[in-house]
């Protein structure tokens, strides 16, 4: 149980065939393969609909029988779930990033900062030129923030990581408290972003389903909005406070599959046993209420919010036990690969799915049943385990996570 981090990796290597650096931590691998491609589950959503789809299932398409099940089912095990995992490790690599740079002799500070300045392009033009769901760019922002508590107590970076979270519980809870109450011009406008009208999803039906300029009339808006209302009011603060969370595990060791059994175990049936009953609840709440605004859109939201938190860290027991008893060993192998190569596989998917679904590919674009979209998720993941470990047994990291680096350090990386 005691064995350093990269030998229980190197071990887990020997025995699944998984080329890679003896100095990588397996488990953080395996678990960035397990979240990257997990969050395409509720991505295909915004591919494949209108954005309003994604957090109001009654706002664009069918939803019965096999597409409920499947909205349920995606709601309940993955929305916010996998996402917060990727948080998680994120935080847990900006502390592993900083280490090993200072093990070097060298401040890891400059590095850092010109790392997430690169992260931060690559984000603007990915939501900018081919998807408004970026997730890059709240990243390299929050990655700023969180550097610089760094090396706090693995407590005091957890209780900060709840605070931080809760910021945004707080902001949400209070605007649906008030907005009832608001003028009604104010709450025309939240009913509209929450329900679109007829007029406002055949324009982006049609703007999608055109060619790039088309869509650039679609997707700047959505991306601003995205980067100037939803960042500040929700997704910096749950990321960052993920990540501030996701550095204490780290300090704690739980992500290197060091900690006994029982303690995984107990993670585990804590976290699924506390977040699954909240987010079910939620969407008990929501469709009791019709999915009306005043109900679901700031108040309905808390469940998700919380429960995800706690699912999450189920899955990282429930992950952390897998490699522990080296279960579904090979698969475990490309996922590691998977996870080595998250930042190319994260963006392969856009590529992937927007040409699914824009005009400029096969144009379906909101012609396509929920259940029909786990058809093309389960093709990416099979996609993306095949070609993971063929360039991983040639290089040493993925086309853009060796650009990254050589953006980083300022100078060619070995492929």
């Amino acid at each position: 149980m005691g064995r350093p981090p990269d030998e229980r990796g190197r071990e887990l290597i020997g025995r699944t065939g998984t080329v890679a650096s003896s100095d990588r931590i397996i488990s953080l691998d395996v678990l960035r393969g397990f979240a990257v491609l997990g969050i395409l589950v509720m991505n295909i959503q915004s591919f494949a609909m209108p954005s309003a789809a994604y957090t109001n299932p009654t706002a664009y398409g069918d939803l019965t029988g096999a597409n409920l099940f499947t909205w349920a089912a995606s709601h309940l095990l993955v929305d916010e779930k996998f996402m917060t995992l990727f948080s998680l490790l994120f935080g847990a690599g900006v502390c592993l990033f900083a280490e090993r740079a200072e093990a070097r002799g060298g401040r890891s500070g400059g590095l850092h900062y010109r790392r997430m300045f690169w992260l931060l392009l690559i984000g603007l033009a990915h939501g900018y030129l081919l998807w408004s769901g970026d997730f890059l760019v709240t990243y390299a922002v929050c990655g700023c923030l969180v550097f610089l508590l760094r090396d706090r107590a693995p407590a005091a970076l957890f209780v900060t990581g709840l605070v931080v979270m809760s910021v945004a519980s707080f902001l949400s809870f209070s605007v649906g408290l008030i907005a009832p109450a608001l003028p009604e011009r104010e709450t025309a406008d939240i009913a509209a972003a929450w329900a679109p009208a007829a007029a406002e999803i055949e324009a982006s039906l049609r703007a999608y389903r055109g060619g790039w300029p088309a869509q650039q009339e679609q997707r700047v808006p959505d991306t601003l909005m995205m980067q100037t209302t939803v960042l500040p009011f929700l997704t910096l603060w749950k990321a960052a406070g993920v990540m501030l969370l996701g550095m204490a595990l780290y300090r704690w060791r739980v992500l290197d599959a060091t900690r006994s059994d029982a303690f995984y175990s107990r993670l585990a049936l804590l976290g699924f046993g506390v977040g699954t009953p909240v987010v079910a609840a939620g969407i008990w709440w929501n469709f009791d209420g019709g999915w009306s605004w005043e109900r679901s859109f700031f108040l309905g939201l808390q469940f998700n919010y919380w429960g995800s938190l706690a699912m999450a860290l189920g899955y990282v027991g429930l992950v952390m036990l897998a490699i522990r008893h080296r279960w579904f060993a090979a698969l475990q192998a490309r996922l590691a690969a998977a996870g080595r190569m998250a930042f190319t596989n994260y963006l392969a998917q856009t590529v992937v799915c927007t040409t699914i679904f824009y005009g400029h590919g096969f144009g379906l674009f909101g012609s396509v049943e929920r259940w029909q979209m786990l058809l093309v998720v389960f093709g990416v993941w099979a996609l993306e385990l095949w070609w993971s470990p063929l360039v991983l047994r040639r290089y040493r990291h993925g086309p853009l996570e060796w650009g990254w680096r050589t953006l980083t350090y300022g100078r060619t990386m070995g492929r």
